[in-house]
C-alpha cells in the first residue's frame, strides 16, 4: 500500500499488490511485465545467456520475498532491476573475478565537452554492443552500467563500492578501450 512520502505512481500497483498478498497468478504477471528487460541487464553485466537466466530467476524469487518493503519511492522496475544488478555482480564476485584497479591519482578525468575529436563516426547499437561483450568485465560492468542502464557515477560507485570519481575514471578508460575494439573491427573511422 502507497504511504504519504511515496512520490511513484506504479501504473501496476494492483498486481504488485496482489504479489504482496502472496497471489501466484499476480507473482506470474509482474515476472511476464519485467522479465525480458531484468534478463537483458543481467546479461549485460555477466555476459553468459545461462547465468543470466539463473541470476534473474534469483531476482524474482527476491524480490518476491522482499516485496512488503517496496515503498513506491522510485518505479517497481527500477527497484527490481537494482535487485538484479547486485545479484549480476555478486555472481561476478563469486568467480573472483575483480574490476580493472585503478589508482585515482594516475588518471586525469577529462570533461567530455572538451574532445577534441572532429567528428564521430556512426556505429550501430548492435556493434557497440558486441564490442562491449568483447571487454574485460570490469569496463564492460561500468560501460553497462553508465551507458545502458543509465546509472550515474555516484551510483555506479555505490553499487560497486568504489568512489564517484573512480567509477569517472573507469569509464572513460572503458570508453577508450571500446574505440579501441571498434578500430580493430573497422567500424571506427574518424
Amino acid at each position: 500500500m502507497m504511504d504519504k512520502e511515496t512520490v511513484y505512481q506504479n501504473i501496476h500497483q494492483d498486481i504488485i499488490d496482489g504479489c504482496v498478498n502472496g497471489d501466484q497468478k499476480s507473482q506470474f504477471k509482474l515476472y511476464k511485465l519485467y522479465y525480458k528487460a531484468m534478463y537483458n541487464a543481467s546479461l549485460r553485466i555477466v555476459n553468459d545467456s545461462t547465468e543470466a537466466e539463473d541470476i534473474m530467476q534469483d531476482a524474482f524469487l527476491a524480490a518476491f520475498e522482499k516485496i512488503d518493503t517496496y515503498g513506491g519511492k522510485v518505479s517497481f522496475g527500477a527497484w527490481l532491476k537494482k535487485i538484479v544488478i547486485n545479484k549480476s555482480l555478486d555472481n561476478i564476485k563469486k568467480k573472483r573475478v575483480e574490476l580493472i584497479p585503478i589508482k585515482e591519482q594516475e588518471y586525469r578525468i577529462e570533461d567530455e565537452s572538451s574532445n577534441k575529436e572532429s567528428g564521430i563516426p556512426e556505429v550501430s547499437v548492435e556493434n557497440i554492443k558486441n564490442c562491449i561483450d568483447k571487454l574485460a568485465d570490469g569496463y564492460r560492468i561500468v560501460l553497462s552500467l553508465y551507458l545502458i542502464e543509465g546509472y550515474d557515477h555516484e551510483e555506479i560507485g555505490e553499487i560497486l563500492g568504489i568512489s564517484g570519481s573512480t567509477s569517472r575514471s573507469q569509464f572513460t578508460r572503458a570508453r577508450k578501450k571500446l574505440i579501441e575494439e571498434l578500430k580493430k573491427r573497422s567500424l571506427w573511422k574518424i
